[in-house]
């Protein structure tokens, strides 16, 4: 008996005793053969336990059936994306379905879950569901378990054993998502899941790229993390809370809750139950927006007569409020000044308002004017003014509004109003006492290092460059100076001195400014993200006009066009009136030629606009943004890679500043850079020992702990965990621990063994992963390796263990045939082997980039064997083993096509190996034979082998699967061809009728079941 999978599943049988003792769900059974007992396939609606739900809730058969119909039909839209018809399902869901028992009668709602008492709703698990696929050449797939509430399935959850990384199940689950497996299941889910006994669990909701997949973190519970996990989070009150009150459909994207964003919202709760008012802080890049807009929500819902008002100070964040209300079903107004706000507060409509404080005479985004806005809010208050309702005041980034005169008009204007205050970055040490006596304590907090704990944000790594600038002559400048000054009276002169400070700012900067150019421009051409096209950086500068001349400088070089300015400049003649002297540009004037050089005739609005989404979206094509104040705050600001700070900076601005590269956007993104020019943390040393020194000494230490790491240290940490890691999972390869050794260990013992190769699959998972992380580690530090702290020795050890480990995952992939199917999970990969390890020899697999080992084969024959790397192609046991488990893969993925065919492509080669082994053959005439059963296998040279009248795939596979009886297979062909509809597959009344089709042909049931099933996977039908 085989052993596959038996690790998994008695984690399977552990989590479902779990659900049924500790969680109270009623166990439905295994339901991999349900389909054929109860005559249809299994679904994500089953009426058979909404219906009885429905009517102990008291409504009338009538009813029930049309909002079971009603929701039916909506989940099983198939014409539009899983995206809407998820969100429409969500609907349904949340706010009952609308139906009316007759036609002119009164329109009810009937409530398909019990969201006020979750103990009165059925809450029931099913094991091995499966499901079949989505629609043509599609795969039928078996979700480990499925949790069914009131017969709905609402959750997924796939179980890994505890030596398979968790990362497979997500892609198991994210793989069940597309139209080519199980699609329509996915439309009612709300709640997916992956885990093992090792990592725990991680969750997510439908279409979540697996590095947003969320960890959840509470005390308490059971040792085991993934059970932990689950006895948490599907417990039923709490199971049904996250889908209730914690999901959004934000512009295209569905979201669920992180777990501070959850216990923000029920601190918040529990303050407001109370009447406390107080803080959230989460830190910059942990969904502060979106904790909001579901206490906002929540508060609605559960606060008689509430209305919520949101203070921001960017119109940005104004609009994606706004947006993000909308995704939960909420309108928001906002509200066009203090004045209009005054004017909404005194009517009770609407309950939701958003207000922007409101800037003048061209302000920074980091600029509020508070004061001019409590102005405008006191010149419109009426004399009888009295805000409607119960007002709660959100108040975003409170940091910046907690100078009081906000609080203390809004207090005046709303005395009974509740107030809880936003921040993305901790309080200043100054401010916190006042800060807190005027929201109130803090209800919740997420720092910087949890939320990298977590995985939110990526870890910073942190290099101070220094840039000397020495004066060559003093004695030239000042001579410089006073041909300059003629006629200038001493006073003129002294002032003018004072000014340029001896013209060393003139002469100096410039040439600091073209040191700072050249050393970025290094950092392109060598790090790895930068290189590669898929990061970019954003560099500070102290001021517009030195923006400019960095523009100026990087204009000439190879970033000419993939640079630009971002400032809150807008060049205007009414700049340069009264600069010209005929003595040269001065600053305005050389600003505003630059400026309007790079804006090209183009508004600059729209620059900036184009500009930004080149830089997120192309960043190939917009390496680089140079700014000043914009877009180092608030939530739109794009994310980037590397940061270099040429500005003097601290406090708040330096904080969020340096959060701009802490975001997530993409897998080979493991860090984010910031390179200081300024010297703003004094020395190294003292900012990784002490987070309170210099510019960040206004926090308190533990406020800001774990917010910066050295990065050559963590760098050379990096790359030795990486490589202990591969090491580590290599260990048990058997001597000589050559090219055989590890096709064996990764691939099959025995390429006769026809499960091995399946079952090794998460082993070479693992390696292709463990690889890809080592190289991204070494490509790092690769040109610092002697400044890591490394010896020679140990540098030339590394290098031979990348390469060789580099080496070995190539011939795995190629020898398993892997390889253009895990093409996808490692973009950029290319470049870090061409300018890191070896960029001759990464040409040698360069036939493979586009066809596979097997399709070389079909079209080159023999000769396909030399474009195989050198380490397989020079053991001829290594090249068998290699072409026999792609055949064996090729059989193994086409086997549902034709599996009669296929059972004897599989005798074929079983003998073909059987003779290899008894040296039955020579290599040659083995090689001629692997080559013919190959074409054979793939089809290229199977017709001659039929009559003319079995023309097609289809037809082949149904004579072969009906012991040749072509009359037979030609019929049942054309039977189902004139039969068969659109979109058959899937749909029950039209599978029926292809059913009934065959059934004519054929009597016996389990031949029916057969050729059903057959016909079902071809793609012709």
């Amino acid at each position: 008996m085989s052993t596959v999978g038996q690790i998994e599943r008695r984690t399977q049988k552990r989590v479902v005793d779990l659900l049924r003792n500790a969680l109270d769900y009623e166990y439905l059974g295994n339901w991999i053969d349900r389909a054929e007992k109860i005559g249809r396939p299994n679904r994500n609606i089953e009426d058979e336990y909404l219906r009885p739900f429905l009517e102990r809730q008291g409504y009338p058969p009538e009813l029930i059936t049309r909002a079971i119909q009603q929701l039916t039909k909506v989940a099983s839209d198939q014409s539009r994306s899983l995206y809407d018809t998820n969100r429409a399902v969500y609907d349904l869901l949340r706010y009952g379905v609308k139906v009316k028992a007759d036609v002119g009668d009164q329109t009810r709602t009937v409530w398909l879950i019990d969201w006020a008492k979750p103990e009165a709703n059925h809450f029931a698990i099913a094991e091995e569901v499966a499901v079949k696929p989505a629609g043509d050449k599609s795969f039928g797939k078996r979700p480990d378990v499925v949790i069914y509430v009131n017969g709905i399935a609402l959750g997924v959850l796939e179980l890994k054993r505890s030596t398979v990384s968790v990362s497979q199940g997500i892609r198991q689950s994210l793989d069940n998502q597309k139209p080519v497996f199980i699609q329509p299941f996915f439309t009612t889910m709300q709640l997916i899941m992956a885990g093992n006994d090792t990592e725990g669990l991680r969750y997510g909701v439908i279409e979540t790229p697996e590095k947003y997949w969320l960890t959840w973190k509470e005390e308490g519970g059971p040792e085991n993390p993934l059970d932990r996990a689950l006895v948490q989070m599907c417990a039923k009150p709490r199971f049904l809370e996250l889908i209730h009150d914690f999901m959004v459909f934000d512009a295209g994207v569905k979201k669920t809750c992180r777990h501070n964003q959850y216990f923000g919202v029920r601190a918040a709760q529990d303050h407001i139950g109370r009447r406390e008012g107080g803080i959230i802080w989460h830190t910059q890049g942990s969904g502060k927006s979106l904790t909001m807009v579901w206490l906002a929500k929540w508060i609605r819902e559960n606060v008689p007569d509430s209305r919520v008002v949101v203070i921001t100070d960017r119109t940005e964040l104004d609009e994606q409020i706004e947006k993000v209300f909308n995704g939960v079903n909420e309108e928001i107004l906002r509200t066009k000044s203090g004045a209009d706000l005054i004017a909404r507060l005194n009517d009770t409509n609407p309950w939701l308002l958003c207000s922007l404080i409101h800037k003048f005479g061209g302000k920074e985004d980091s600029e509020a004017d508070v004061e001019g806005y409590v102005d405008d809010l006191k010149s419109a208050l009426p004399k009888d003014f009295r805000a409607k309702g119960d007002i709660f005041v959100f108040v975003d980034e409170c940091h910046r509004t907690q100078s009081g005169d906000l609080h203390k008009a809004m207090k005046a204007i709303l005395p009974s109003a509740m107030f809880i205050g936003f921040t993305g970055t901790p309080l200043l040490k100054a401010d916190k006492q006042t800060s807190l006596e005027v929201f109130g304590p803090y209800i919740h907090t997420y720092k910087f290092d949890e939320a990298v704990s977590d995985g939110v944000v990526l870890d910073l790594r942190y290099e101070a460059r220094d840039i000397d600038q020495n004066i060559t002559s003093q004695a030239k400048i000042d001579k410089w100076f006073e041909a300059k000054t003629k006629g200038l009276t001493d006073m003129a002169k002294a002032q003018l001195k004072k000014r340029w400070g001896t013209l060393q700012k003139v002469l100096s900067s410039q040439s600091l400014l073209e040191k700072i150019v050249a050393d970025i421009l290094m950092d392109m051409e060598t790090r790895d993200r930068l290189q590669s096209g898929r990061g970019n950086a954003m560099l500070v500068s102290s001021s517009i006009y030195q923006a400019c001349k960095f523009f100026e400088l990087f204009d000439k070089t190879d970033l000419a066009g993939k640079c630009a300015i971002v400032t809150s400049y807008k060049p205007s003649p009414n700049d340069i009136k009264g600069e010209e002297s005929g003595e040269g540009l001065t600053e305005r004037l050389g600003q505003y030629d630059i400026y309007n050089k790079m804006l090209g005739g183009k508004e600059p609005e729209a620059f900036e606009k184009e500009a930004k989404r080149k830089f997120i979206d192309e960043p190939g094509q917009m390496k680089l943004l140079i700014v000043v104040d914009k877009l180092l705050t608030g939530f739109d600001a794009p994310s980037a890679t590397y940061l270099y700070i040429d500005k003097k900076m601290q406090d708040h601005g330096l904080f969020q500043a340096i959060c701009r590269v802490n975001r997530l956007d993409g897998d080979d993104k493991e860090y984010g850079y910031i390179i200081d020019y300024k010297d703003l943390f004094k020395s190294l040393e003292t900012s990784i020992k002490d987070y309170t020194a210099e510019v960040f000494d206004g926090y308190d230490k533990a406020d800001v702990a774990g917010l910066l790491s050295d990065r050559l240290e963590k760098a050379r940490e990096r790359l030795d965990e990486a490589l202990e890691a591969v090491r580590a999972l290599c260990e048990p390869v058997g001597p000589p621990r050559d090219t055989l050794a590890y096709q064996r260990f990764f691939c099959a013992k025995d390429t006769a063994d026809k499960e091995a190769l399946k079952e090794n699959e998460p082993k070479r998972l693992t390696l292709y992963r463990l690889v890809a992380s080592l190289l991204r580690a070494y490509a790092d530090v690769a040109n610092e390796m002697s400044e890591a702290g490394y010896s020679e020795v140990e540098v030339a050890s590394i290098k031979a263990d990348v390469d060789h480990f580099e080496k070995v995952r190539n011939e795995v992939k190629l020898s398993s045939g892997d390889y253009i199917d895990l093409k996808m999970y490692e973009p950029a990969m290319r470049h870090l082997i061409d300018t890191y390890i070896r960029a001759e020899e990464s040409e040698v697999i360069s036939a493979f980039d586009d066809v596979s080992l097997i399709q070389l084969i079909v079209e080159r024959g023999a000769d396909a064997v030399n474009a195989l790397p050198q380490g397989i192609r020079q053991s001829k046991e290594a090249v068998a083993e290699t072409i026999e488990n792609n055949v064996r893969k090729l059989i193994i993925d086409e086997t549902p096509i034709n599996p009669k065919y296929y059972e004897k492509m599989s005798e074929l080669l079983d003998a073909l190996i059987e003779q290899r082994k008894r040296e039955a053959l020579s290599y040659q005439e083995y090689l001629a034979q692997i080559v013919e059963l190959t074409k054979k296998a793939q089809g290229a040279e199977t017709t001659a082998s039929y009559s003319a009248e079995l023309n097609s795939k289809a037809k082949r596979a149904l004579f072969d699967n009906l012991d040749g009886d072509e009359a037979l297979a030609l019929a049942i062909d054309e039977e189902i061809r004139l039969t068969k509809k659109d979109s058959w597959r899937g749909n029950k009344f039209k599978e029926k009728e292809v059913r009934n089709a065959i059934k004519k042909h054929v009597a016996d049931p389990g031949q029916l079941d057969v050729i059903f099933e057959l016909v079902w996977n071809q793609d012709e039908y």
